[in-house]
């Protein structure tokens, strides 16, 4: 049984330092009300992996409002202004990974598996300091993974177990997360008893999910 408590609760394990997965694709798919509680709670200094900052005062975008991020793994900032502003002056650190890189490195992780080679990135900024793999006479670059110390997740439904099912593009980088790291928090429209799930409709497995939290509380 996963655990059910607020969002509140649920991130007070989260301290200065952590590395964290949050969910999302611009806005759509980001838990909300546990980002909210994420900058009342004020951890600073952490190393956030996710898609994008989304937008100001939206989504990951209010971690960057409140400058909590300390170094940044993403495929795009363009829709918050203050991201490129901090990695253009110093003060966070942006390491900028192709989509399609940054969704096998969270699922190699989650998938137990040292790394992968892709020929996306090679002869641009995102080779350097890469090994480099020659395959058929092309070259590709060796991608390590990336793990988490907690995922901030969004799903639709839940039940007590922590079986997790996702609306339409909302599902976005959820599912792989929530294999890739050591503490998984999320929150869901709906926790419905044991059994009433359909088997064939569930994503994610509860034995991935340690905390449940209703929106809204």
């Amino acid at each position: 049984m996963a655990d059910i408590c607020t969002a509140k609760q649920a991130i007070e394990s989260i301290t200065e330092g952590m590395t964290l997965m949050i969910g999302g694709f611009l806005g759509v798919g980001t838990p909300e009300g546990l980002v909210q509680a994420l900058v009342e709670q004020g951890t600073e200094n952490l190393t956030v992996i996710c898609n994008d900052t989304a937008f100001p005062g939206k989504g990951v975008g209010k971690l960057q409002d409140n400058r909590q991020i300390s170094k940044l793994y993403a495929s795009y900032i363009g829709g918050h202004p203050g991201t490129g502003k901090m990695m253009e002056s110093g003060e966070m650190e942006v390491i900028l990974v192709p989509q399609g890189s940054l969704a096998e490195k969270i699922r190699a992780a989650g998938s137990g598996l040292g790394g992968f080679l892709t020929p996306t990135g090679v002869g641009t900024i995102v080779a350097q300091g890469k090994q480099e793999v020659s395959i058929k006479g092309k070259t590709h670059l060796l991608e390590l993974p990336l793990y988490a110390d907690v995922a901030l997740l969004k799903a639709y439904k839940a039940d007590q177990s922590g079986n997790l099912i996702y609306r339409l593009s909302a599902r976005n980088f959820n599912p792989l997360m929530a294999m890739a790291a050591k503490r998984v928090i999320v929150e869901v429209e709906e926790i419905c008893p044991m059994g009433l799930l359909d088997p064939d409709h569930i994503i994610t497995p509860g034995i991935f999910v340690d905390c449940l939290v209703k929106e809204g509380s």
